[in-house]
């Protein structure tokens, strides 16, 4: 178990948490040649997956077609199909027949609610009902391209398995995006056992875009790599009365008010920013119905980022002290709900070092291995709670198009260049022969 309340013993196990190769993994060789000549055949399959997914986007926890899809090809291939997880979501295992560690590797299948702009040929025309308006769907995130990634990395994986040892698991999970107040996709498949029989030893993932990196660029950084992501709710109660007449009532707006500086106190004044950044951010506040009356009660919410854990779990008993306490102080009260989203994007710092050459030897020089954190949040997080996990970013940005004209993941206009996707599949693929023969 990776405890996120405990970040010191993590830093000082991890090495112990990457299980070490054992020798016959150690001594069988491989030919990184034919993982990359398998990768160059799949490419057009890739492809026409992406396109094929491209056009046809599903929701949180109703990609049907893409689960029939997924495992349709992995039964072709020779996996061992496993449907139905956590609602949608796909296992494919693929045993080589000789002992050794169990390598995992993800891709989220949702689209989003978003009205695509690309103008591409296959660009979506999906539109489903959600109570009852009609909204439109699109991939503006890029799954259908990790979906088709790990699709044709388990293509390559497949045709090298004599080459190698141990057991590859390929997670097709869904609803990374999420839906409100329930929990989401990575969060179902964990509990519903996908690193378990048999017992994952490492996972790998990737996510295209985030940064406008050029076209097959790999970025990441070892540690917190994307921010815990939670949201708070605070119902700051007082006691109506005139406005002409405050001190016979108690003002919540007033008291709410002190709670939204004293928020920022948090993070200005009480939190380490050596070791990581942190945000709180009030995004609403509402009270009151006339100029002339003090209300009862004003009800705010914000979001928390974070990237180390610990202070996360800081922060948290921060934001609910800090606005109890403050409301005390003035004859009100303040109830505080917290809905723990994402954790942090952990990259295991031990295992990311083990696998830099295995990036490296793909990308060579356009290997970014310190990027800065992103505030921007993962459900691959929790993954990493229970095991040592990696995830990358591969660049999708076009050379001929400027950072500042790119569209980014949840734009309309996103649009991956498909040039990455070799890479994407290289990459993935060589992560998991890498790990599993001790190369």
């Amino acid at each position: 178990m990776y405890p996120l309340r405990h970040l010191a013993p993590i830093l000082l196990s991890s090495a112990l948490l990457v299980p070490s190769i054992n020798l016959q993994a150690q001594q069988r060789s491989f030919d990184h040649a034919s993982l990359d000549a398998a990768a160059a055949r799949v490419l057009p399959e890739v492809i026409h997956w992406r396109r094929d997914l491209h056009a046809h986007p599903e929701l949180a926890f109703q990609e049907h077609r893409t689960a029939a899809l997924v495992a349709a090809e992995l039964t072709r291939m020779g996996y061992e199909v496993s449907r139905g997880i956590a609602g949608t979501g796909v296992i494919g295992l693929l045993k080589t027949g000789r002992p050794g560690p169990v390598v995992a590797l993800r891709a989220d299948m949702d689209g989003l609610p978003v009205s695509e702009e690309t103008g591409l040929a296959f660009a979506s025309k999906q539109r489903v009902k959600q109570g009852n308006t009609e909204v439109a769907l699109m991939h503006a995130c890029g799954h259908d391209m990790h979906v088709a990634m790990l699709l044709g990395a388990a293509r390559v994986l497949s045709d090298i398995r004599g080459q190698l040892s141990g057991t590859i698991k390929l997670v097709f999970q869904p609803a990374e995006e999420g839906v409100p107040n329930a929990p989401n996709g990575a969060e179902r498949m964990v509990k519903a056992g996908v690193l378990e029989n048999p017992k994952v030893d490492a996972m790998f993932g990737l996510h295209v875009g985030i940064t406008p990196e050029p076209t097959g660029t790999l970025s990441l950084r070892a540690r917190g790599l994307m921010a815990g992501s939670d949201t708070f709710d605070i119902v700051v109660k007082g006691r109506q009365t005139h406005g002409a007449l405050p001190w016979n009532g108690v003002d919540p707006v007033v008291v709410a008010s002190q709670i939204v500086l004293g928020l920022q106190s948090i993070v200005s004044r009480q939190t380490n920013l050596t070791v990581a950044p942190a945000v709180i951010t009030i995004g609403t506040i509402q009270g009151g119905q006339r100029a002339n009356i003090v209300p009862s009660e004003v009800k705010m919410s914000g979001t928390i980022r974070t990237f180390d854990p610990r202070m996360r779990e800081q922060i948290l008993a921060q934001v609910k002290r800090t606005a109890e306490n403050l409301a005390l102080a003035s004859g009100a009260s303040a109830e505080v709900s917290i809905d723990a989203g994402y954790p942090v994007t952990w990259n295991d710092p031990a295992l990311t070092a083990k696998m830099l050459p295995s990036l490296r030897r793909v990308v060579g020089t356009a290997l970014l291995s310190d990027i800065p954190p992103t505030t921007t949040s993962e459900d691959f997080s929790f993954y990493g709670q229970r095991v040592p996990t990696m995830l990358f970013f591969l660049g999708v940005n076009p050379p001929e198009k400027a950072a500042i004209d790119w569209a980014p993941n949840h734009s309309p206009r996103f649009n991956p260049d498909e040039a990455a996707l070799l890479t994407g599949v290289r990459t993935l693929a060589s992560l998991a022969a890498d790990y599993l023969t001790g190369n």
